[in-house]
């Protein structure tokens, strides 16, 4: 278990921690001379039957309340200590609000400095932490009298902070790994070592992990769990990790960083999350206020763009987009606290809903209803709601992250929940059966009315198919309908047309006649097909007889129109379209552009160019500046018949 202090400046925390461990957390020459609690201290205690009981010592003075935040952000238990000369002060209120904003169920009160204070003085303050407490997560949390300079009444806090250590279950791990960091620094002979809280999961010594926001890998050569060597670290547990990766000599780590899993590593700037303002406030929280965030160790500033709304009055919840000025770690369910544009009060708390929230549209009616799935209690609760509700199908991967399933978790999930998965991996969307036969038989049916309009037709191309839908379909969803089609073999694709299986239009024997005379001519020029004036020529055609029968056979999916006086065979396109994705697959990062294509294709630089627009046009490659990246697969597109 993990006990943070919250209270006061001078009433007397790290004092009761030393009489509690004989620990002073005050280690910096700073708070030694001013007998003054600057940043974060700790101390440790062995429980009976080999348990670690973690203390977190945190400043009580108002200019290190960051500090603070940073302390209390992933523990088990409060330790409120309130004075006894003194009674309740404003940071013992601001402290206060910060542990119920963040939901720290489990606290007990400390009086401190019994000695300076009589009976009657006791009693009054007594009554005060009563009214003080009523309405919060600390509401009727015992109070121990205790005394850090006699010791009086220190026995007795020690033997109730054993005592809920034992009944508190152990934290799940569940989850992928993440940890905060607080501190980094260097060990003579070790080498870098990172502290800080788990949020969540297990980590193992030489297991790979990720510094995040930076995305540098490393390695983990030691850990020490609890001030006490381990093999492990789990969630719960207050850990220092030895690391060591090549990319980390390029880096700086920053206090609010993480190391986390793979899976894990989204880092953001802006987030949906539900607020909630603190009854106290003297006004709403107006949208667009400038705020600071923070989140686990971090302290961030941020934006507050109020979904659907204009203000949250004081008391009052409401969805809420933060809008960052610098990428964190977040997971659904972290919660968080907001400061002022100023950072000397707080204002707000919350908890994150979803960590990959739109720049626009961010307060439509659907994605409000996308996030009152997401507030559900349980990632199986959310994910059947969200696959009831989104008429385009969900993409199941930033689900899974947002949730910080691990893969494992993510793959039983998706076992258990009833759902219907389109697309290659990495583009997948999913969406309930009921949906899935009501698109596929849109499809169908639009495709059949198709053919009825147009028998000489063999099909529609994808976007006119989907164009022609009874209700509107996202192209992204409808690129994984088509294929899923195509491969159970509900629908055929000839050239760019779509057809089924079951409508085949035919030539007439005039046209089969020249056609016999006209493939052969394509099919000699490979990857640079004449143009259309080159085989009127070659073949000794009028002009306006060859463009017509082309026109025609385009609509067969015979020929496909890559310019208006260029027409391609199937395969020879579709053999562009491999060396397209080759290309693009040695370049990731940056695509491929037209010179190198032209110079892989051998077919021209004018070619080259209309190759790629077509290319384009279809949705097979998009263009980034001079470069393109593949968006599609081309066999999805391009039949080689």
């Amino acid at each position: 278990m993990i006990v943070a202090t919250a209270g006061h400046v001078d009433h007397g925390k790290t004092l009761l921690i030393k009489a509690l461990t004989g620990v002073d957390t005050d280690r910096l020459p700073e708070e030694k001379a001013r007998g003054l609690s600057i940043d974060l201290g700790f101390a440790y205690t062995p429980l009976a039957g080999g348990d670690i009981l973690g203390f977190v010592d945190v400043p009580g003075h108002e200019k290190f309340i960051r500090n603070m935040l940073c302390g209390v952000a992933a523990v088990d238990f409060a330790l409120l200590v309130v004075a006894a000369d003194d009674g309740p002060m404003p940071q013992t209120e601001e402290h206060l609000a910060i542990l119920d904003q963040l939901g720290i169920g489990q606290g007990a009160v400390a009086l401190t400095k019994t000695d300076r204070a009589d009976a009657n003085r006791i009693r009054q303050v007594r009554d005060d932490i009563g009214a003080l407490l009523d309405g919060t997560c600390l509401a009727g949390a015992p109070v121990f009298e205790a005394s850090g300079l006699t010791g009086e009444g220190v026995p007795a806090l020690r033997d109730h902070l054993e005592e809920t250590a034992r009944r508190i279950a152990a934290r799940n791990t569940g989850g992928n790994f993440r940890l905060a960091i607080d501190r980094d620094f260097t060990v003579p002979g070790a080498g870098l070592v990172v502290t800080g809280s788990v949020f969540s999961g297990a980590a193992a010594v030489e297991d790979r992990l990720i510094l995040s926001p930076q995305g540098v890998e490393v390695r983990v050569r030691g850990i020490h769990a609890q001030n006490q060597a381990s093999e492990t670290a789990r969630a719960g547990q207050r850990c220092a990790l030895n690391i060591a990766g090549t990319g980390l000599r390029n880096v700086d780590i920053h206090r609010g960083d993480w190391l986390v899993a793979e899976p894990a590593h989204a880092p953001t700037r802006r987030f949906d999350a539900r607020v909630t303002v603190l009854p106290g406030e003297a006004g709403p929280l107006a949208h667009w206020t400038p705020v600071h965030l923070h989140l686990a160790a971090s302290d961030v500033t941020a934006r507050a763009a109020v979904l659907g709304a204009k203000e949250i009055a004081p008391g009052r919840s409401h969805l809420v987009q933060l809008v960052l000025d610098s990428p964190i770690g977040a997971v659904r369910g972290d919660r968080f606290i907001l400061r002022d544009q100023s950072a000397r009060r707080t204002v707000a708390g919350g908890h994150v809903v979803d960590i990959f929230p739109p720049a626009r549209g961010r307060a439509r009616p659907e994605r409000l209803d996308y996030l009152a799935a997401m507030e559900a209690s349980t990632p199986r609760e959310a994910l059947t709601s969200l696959l009831e509700t989104m008429p385009g199908g969900i993409d199941p991967g930033p689900f899974a992250t947002a949730w910080n399933l691990t893969p494992a978790e993510a793959d039983a999930l998706h076992k258990d929940v009833p759902m219907v998965t389109l697309g290659a991996p990495g583009a997948e969307r999913a969406m309930s059966p009921g949906r899935w036969t009501d698109l596929r038989e849109q499809t169908l049916g639009a495709l059949a009315n198709w053919h009825e309009r147009n028998p000489e037709s063999v099909g529609p191309d994808e976007a006119t198919l989907r164009r022609s839908l009874p209700s509107a379909v996202p192209a992204r969803l409808f690129r994984a309908v088509s294929a899923r089609l195509i491969r159970d073999g509900d629908i055929a694709r000839e050239g760019l047309s779509l057809r089924l299986p079951a409508h085949r239009p035919q030539l007439s024997d005039g046209e089969q006649a020249l056609w016999e005379r006209v493939r052969p001519v394509l099919e000699a020029g490979e990857l640079r097909p004449p143009r259309i004036r080159e085989v009127t020529e070659a073949l000794s055609l009028e002009l306006e007889t060859v463009e017509a029968f082309f026109a025609r056979a385009a609509r067969l999916g015979l020929l496909l129109p890559v310019a208006p006086n260029r027409f391609y065979l199937p395969g020879p396109l579709l053999h562009l379209a491999e060396i397209a994705e080759a290309l693009a697959a040695a370049a990731p990062d940056t695509g491929f552009d037209a010179k190198t294509f032209r110079d892989e294709s051998g077919i021209g630089r004018n070619l080259t160019i209309e190759v790629l627009e077509f290319f384009d046009k279809c949705g097979f490659t998009r263009r980034y500046g001079d470069g393109r990246r593949i968006i599609r697969p081309a066999a999805e597109i391009f039949s080689a018949a």
